[in-house]
């Protein structure tokens, strides 16, 4: 069965034939614009409010959600009704406006060692309609406190461009039926080269940023398995092309892991790195997250700062992301939907 925001128009068109065009208008917007529930539309007669409900379900059970500390993120844990996998999602809540932290997957192929969702493993790819929902149920939530969703980053549990058509569906459905600008929206990759270069063919100049970690192959391959396929030389040329064809500038994620990745030679491999894009590419730094299955720390707050300066003094725009939600495992790296860590995957990377 066809969940609820997996369904085109032209789908409910064909379930509803005989209504009238103005009332499947009525339940387009009702559901996009006005990011109802199908029972509160009540431009809609009751009985066809009933009938959709029932030919159309949701596509998400909510489980729990959790509530940072400083009320200023929210977690959602749901359960998928096709086949009961858990995913997380996670709102951010800002003085005017509010990000959603959506899923792409439920778990992740990827086997970064650092990252809880990749510790958990693979159960499948999320569907269109399963990604538009998060987010149609995060401004809900949003509008609670009168804050305006503004943007989408495509950066919760999953690798994106491992499952492009569906991202790309949700993208197009976020767009043009929810209104949401391109240059709000976020795609994040480890770095699927093939991906990317779809994603440059795309109609929409969406945000490309890529969770690098490391400028160097023999430490990105340990960090990012996926480097041992597509190494650096190719996403960079993957990155430069996407740059060329889109005009956006690009970003490369760096979680700071103490005696690691935050060293000298590394802020001027990722100098080196960064230039070699036109414009060159803006690094987020992000304090490492703390994960079960990973045995290293974060570098310091006083070690992240000296490594921005250090980038800053080589010409690199540097922004130093602030840790949001990390007492209810919402940070980055930690989404894991509950489910057991394989400690097997524990490794410990060492410096060159």
């Amino acid at each position: 069965m066809t969940s609820l925001y997996d369904a085109t128009r032209e789908d409910i068109e064909v379930l509803l034939e005989d209504q009238p065009a103005f009332r499947i208008t009525q339940i387009w917007d009702g559901l996009y614009k006005q990011l109802l529930e199908p029972e509160k539309i009540l431009t809609l007669p009751a009985a066809l409010r009933t009938q959709m409900i029932e030919m159309l379900p949701t596509a998400l059970n909510s489980v729990t959600t959790s509530i940072s500390d400083k009320g200023d993120t929210v977690k959602f844990l749901w359960s998928l009704v096709n086949g009961g996998h858990p995913i997380e999602t996670v709102l951010m809540h800002y003085r005017d406006r509010a990000t959603v932290c959506v899923s792409t997957q439920a778990g992740c192929a990827m086997a970064c060692g650092f990252c809880a969702t990749g510790q958990a493993g693979f159960s499948r790819h999320l569907t269109t309609g399963e990604i538009v929902e998060q987010v149609v149920r995060a401004a809900r939530e949003s509008a609670k406190r009168k804050q305006r969703l503004a943007n989408v980053v495509f950066m919760g549990m999953g690798e994106p461009l491992a499952n492009e058509a569906a991202v790309w569906g949700a993208v197009e459905r976020l767009h043009a039926d929810i209104g949401l600008s391109a240059r709000n929206l976020t795609i994040s990759t480890v770095g699927i080269v093939p991906g990317i270069r779809t994603l440059a063919d795309r109609p929409l100049p969406v945000n490309l940023a890529v969770s690098l970690h490391a400028a160097r192959d023999s430490l990105r391959d340990e960090l990012v398995p996926i480097n041992k396929r597509y190494p650096l030389a190719d996403l960079v040329q993957a990155c430069a092309d996407y740059l060329l064809k889109k005009n956006r500038r690009v970003s490369f994620e760096w979680a700071m892991i103490d005696g690691i990745n935050d060293q000298p030679q590394d802020a001027r491999e990722l100098a080196r790195l960064c230039k070699r894009l036109r414009p060159a590419a803006h690094v987020n730094l992000i304090p490492l997250n703390p994960t079960p299955g990973w045995p290293t720390k974060g570098t310091s707050p006083e070690g992240v700062r000296e490594f921005a300066r250090q980038l800053e003094d080589l010409g690199v725009n540097v922004t130093i992301r602030r840790n949001r939600g990390t007492d209810i495992d919402a940070a980055c790296g930690q989404l894991a939907a509950g489910q057991p860590i394989r400690l097997g995957a524990r490794r410990v990377v060492t410096a060159e």
